[in-house]
């Protein structure tokens, strides 16, 4: 196992960037970090699915087989920051962070695979928090002032949730039923399948476009 060091800077790319990386460079990864549903809805052609657990539990390996040109991608960026974080304290100091996400580089004209349509992660955390906090009002106005907590607790957990840049709630939703694909990926059938560099590539030297 590769010993943890010090996370490098954030290295952001803009969709654009990413584009022109597709079609020059054939040792070119990207690494979606969204739940499996999400990357079923809408992807980047030609990207692998390592959702965030997944991704965290298997960091070391994952961090082992990957070369030295690297994008995380996610809804947003929030989710593939936590997954440089994570692959930077093992050694990958290379990987870039698509910002805008895939919703972004589809919007930037990007190559996307789009499939069945859901609500992505985030958004169903913002209508749960939200929906909790108005019945916690509403309960602490007609039901019992005590109600009244659960709007706190709400509030609490997601200045957590921004503090330590982790998602209590948004795990436990990408457990429910309607957020399951019809296949989750895994160590084997992820990781696993990813193509080995044969030789340990120096970083790419051009800076992103800003």
């Amino acid at each position: 196992m590769t010993s943890p060091s010090t996370a490098n800077a954030v290295t952001a790319l803009t969709p654009e960037t990413l584009r022109s990386w597709v079609s020059e460079h054939q040792d070119l990864i990207v690494i979606d970090v969204r739940s499996a549903a999400e990357f079923e809805s809408l992807h980047i052609r030609g990207s692998y699915n390592v959702p965030l657990p997944l991704l965290s539990e298997h960091t070391d390996e994952l961090a082992a087989r990957l070369g030295s040109r690297v994008v995380l991608v996610c809804q947003s960026g929030a989710r593939a920051e936590q997954a440089r974080q994570r692959l930077g304290a093992y050694g990958m100091s290379t990987a870039y962070v698509l910002t805008g996400g895939v919703p972004g580089y589809a919007s930037a004209g990007g190559d996307v695979v789009n499939g069945k349509g859901r609500w992505d992660l985030e958004r169903q955390v913002r209508l749960a928090a939200g929906s909790l906090v108005v019945l916690g009002l509403a309960g602490g106005r007609f039901v019992s002032p005590k109600v009244r907590m659960l709007a706190g607790a709400i509030g609490t957990g997601l200045t957590f949730s921004a503090a330590t840049n982790t998602c209590a709630m948004g795990k436990a939703l990408s457990a429910m039923p309607w957020n399951k694909a019809a296949k989750e990926p895994t160590r084997e059938s992820a990781i696993l399948q990813l193509p080995v560099p044969t030789v340990k590539e120096a970083p790419a030297k051009e800076a992103p476009a800003a």
